[in-house]
């Protein structure tokens, strides 16, 4: 079945100036888990991602806590709101490079419309102003 929706922006000066950093309230985990367990979860997870090793799932902490698994502080997920392309160059190569630039780590998951990036929950705020300033300075130079 084809998808109807726009292609989405590949202009990375665009993509940067209007990519409207949006957190989510609660912290999320990340899990590795067996085919096995996964087929028997009474939840439906945020995200899963078959690997040879496992399926890695990335669920609410409080989801990951009533399985009773190690949550090791939490990750924040900040979406990017921009409609970015899947077929956009360096977009998140950027992004990536202004959040290491601060030392903060990141783990981004593309999916169709959006980039969600997970940071370290306790670095949420300083991931937000660095992309916030990111943006802001590119809107001004697409101007």
């Amino acid at each position: 079945m084809s998808n109807p929706a726009a292609p989405g922006q590949s202009d990375l000066a665009i993509l940067l100036g209007s990519m409207r950093p949006m957190m989510a309230g609660q912290p999320y985990a990340f899990q590795s888990i067996s085919q096995e367990a996964f087929a028997r979860l009474t939840f439906v997870p945020l995200c899963a991602f078959r690997e040879s090793e496992g399926v890695t799932v990335i669920a609410t902490q409080e989801q990951a806590q009533d399985q009773g698994w190690p949550t090791d502080g939490g990750w924040a997920c900040i979406t990017l709101s921009v409609h970015s392309s899947l077929l956009a160059v360096g977009f998140l190569a950027a992004v990536a490079g202004a959040l290491a630039r601060e030392g903060i780590s990141v783990n981004p998951v593309s999916a169709y419309y959006h980039d969600h990036l997970f940071v370290p929950w306790e670095r949420r705020r300083q991931a937000m102003e660095v992309l916030e300033s990111l943006s802001r300075s590119q809107g001004r130079e697409t101007r």
